[in-house]
């Protein structure tokens, strides 16, 4: 059974612990050097887009790209993790419970889109769309699950 993000609502500081997080690192950036929230989708958005482009030819540039959002998620999610750790005493069991909960789904949508990465890296031109579609379809879930976490509070 797939758990969804949605299914784990944050209380407290919980919230605060998982949402004040810093944008993507390959955020566009303002002129006033931070990004937006909406710069930080957009460019989510384009890399899935941009990989789900990509020709068997374009194997190498597909992967490069796809390692890149996959590290961004990394460093998204261990942000989330110091955050939490550093708000841990002030949150009720309950908001703990739920925040480590919303982490691991976080973990295990995230170690889903790592497989179908490797299948990038491995498959035969014969299986490349399937996989490509695969890594896609796992990637836009994940970067829709740390959507939902924003939007829901």
């Amino acid at each position: 059974m797939k758990i969804r993000l949605s299914a784990f609502p944050l209380r407290g500081l919980a919230l605060g612990a998982l949402l004040a997080i810093s944008p993507l690192s390959f955020a566009a950036e303002t002129s006033s050097g931070k990004a937006t929230a909406k710069d930080v989708s957009r460019k989510v958005d384009e890399t899935g887009q941009t990989i789900k482009n990509y020709t068997v030819a374009q194997r190498d540039e597909a992967i490069k790209q796809a390692k890149a959002a996959l590290d961004d998620l990394d460093a998204r999610i261990g942000r989330m993790e110091r955050k939490l750790d550093r708000e841990w005493d002030r949150m009720d069991q309950d908001a703990r419970k739920k925040a480590r909960a919303t982490l691991a789904a976080l973990r295990k949508e995230r170690n889903e889109a790592a497989e179908w990465y490797g299948g990038l890296k491995h498959s035969s031109a014969e299986a490349w769309e399937q996989v490509k579609a695969g890594f896609v379809k796992s990637y836009e879930a994940l970067k829709q699950s740390f959507t939902k976490a924003r939007k829901e509070f």
